[in-house]
């Protein structure tokens, strides 16, 4: 029987003092599949809307996170949506 707990994995390049918080310079961005285009937050009423630039899209700083809204917005039916490494 499968277990129900989430699983956690710790990685040298995340603090464990502040798992949220990446210790390297990465940033990872949302992409559409269908349309190509980046998921940013809208500043006025904090929906989630489509821009053309990844320099524009809303920036995880953990891959971890990343997924998991990923995941999650998959999982509402949103579209597909991908995790991208920006550099």
């Amino acid at each position: 029987m499968a277990s129900s707990t989430p699983m956690h994995f710790w990685s040298p390049e995340i603090d464990p003092a502040h798992p949220m918080d990446c210790t390297q310079a990465e940033r990872y961005v949302l992409r559409r599949l269908s349309s190509g285009s980046f998921i940013a937050i809208d500043g006025k009423d904090q929906s989630l809307v489509d821009v053309q630039s990844a320099d524009e899209a809303y920036g995880f700083h953990t891959h971890e996170a990343a997924l998991r809204v990923a995941g999650e917005l998959n999982r509402l039916g949103s579209g597909a949506v991908d995790v991208v490494k920006f550099e």
